[in-house]
């Protein structure tokens, strides 16, 4: 496969300590708060829906587009959604964790059995290519992925064939390959493509038939539209930053936004203390970021300064070939080098 990964390969990694008995408080799964975090966006998506299949059968075409862009807006937030739940810290009930997890995979075309699998070695090895291939960076980001997140017709081809890849029982590439022989439970990655496309495609050729082209578009493809705020959030956890460290503090990145903002993203622009901790449900990475927020680097302050922050950055990239931002640490007086 020439990944060039050797399976002895270890990170020792650098966590902030925390003051004794908080990691079991920090730790704790709530069916309640759960409920709310997917629950409350599963409604939104549901009611998103509903909005644009009223305004189809009510209103002109020119008020459809601002209330599937919303639709979409809200639906891109499935792949955290999705992300959060295979953590199994959402519920403290197991197969809650499960549930939701099939349901939010099903609304993005996530095959999220496929995606635990890359995101344990994500977890174990971030930023360490090629053993992390699920994130490599230094990723270089223009106007044109940009606009391609708030409309691209050609964005499903991506979901396509690699759950068309995976529904043929073929890894999608090489990453996949290797992961696929370690032999974790590989026929569920098969299996729930093969469902996506026999659900999905049924969906499309009965509404069509009986004149209802409005839902396959709403059911369907909400991954080709309204992905603006999911890329400005979701970009920012490690864009910029170094690889092959030993501290998250250096190779992820938190930034504060609002609450509807992080309600959305699951709570994941504390992406830092996510890597740091994994275990933590979402909704108490605010508690931890309080926590330890004093032996952390700069956290900006929103979006508008974590992209301005983050254009420099690549711009220097860009002129500075090996250039990667490293934070200053507060417990250090210099710059860490890497």
């Amino acid at each position: 496969m020439g990944l060039g990964i050797t399976e002895d390969y270890r990170v020792n990694w650098y966590r902030v300590k925390l003051p004794k008995g908080m990691m079991s408080e920090l730790n704790r799964k709530s069916d309640l708060r759960g409920l709310f975090q997917a629950g409350g966006h599963f409604l939104l998506i549901i009611a998103t829906s509903v909005l644009c299949y009223w305004v189809w059968l009510r209103l002109s075409w020119y008020w459809l587009l601002p209330a599937l862009y919303l639709h979409g807006t809200v639906c891109s937030f499935c792949m955290n959604a999705v992300h959060e739940l295979v953590h199994d810290t959402v519920f403290k009930t197991k197969w809650l964790n499960g549930f939701f997890a099939c349901l939010f995979a099903w609304v993005g075309w996530i095959n999220h059995y496929a995606f635990w699998l890359s995101h344990v070695e994500h977890h174990r090895f971030t930023l360490h290519d090629p053993h992390d291939s699920e994130v490599v960076v230094p990723r270089d980001v223009t106007l044109l992925h940009f606009g391609r997140a708030v409309f691209d017709p050609t964005g499903m081809w991506f979901y396509f064939s690699r759950n068309w890849h995976f529904a043929m029982g073929k890894p999608a590439n090489d990453w996949f390959a290797y992961l696929f022989s370690k032999g974790k439970k590989v026929s569920r990655v098969f299996w729930w493509s093969r469902f996506l496309f026999v659900s999905h495609v049924t969906i499309a050729v009965v509404s069509i038939y009986f004149g209802y082209w409005i839902v396959p578009v709403v059911v369907s493809l909400s991954p080709i539209y309204g992905r603006s705020l999911d890329f400005l959030i979701n970009e920012a956890q490690h864009i910029g930053l170094a690889d092959h460290v030993n501290d998250f503090r250096l190779n992820s990145r938190t930034f504060v936004t609002n609450r509807l903002f992080e309600f959305l993203a699951w709570h994941m622009n504390y992406h830092l203390e996510h890597h740091m901790y994994m275990g933590v449900p979402c909704y108490r990475l605010r508690e931890l970021h309080e926590v330890i927020e004093d032996e952390l680097p700069h956290t900006c302050e929103g979006i508008v300064e974590v992209w301005w922050h983050l254009i420099a950055v690549m711009y220097r990239q860009r002129t500075e070939p090996g250039y990667v931002f490293v934070p200053r640490l507060p417990e250090r007086d210099e710059a860490v080098k890497v």
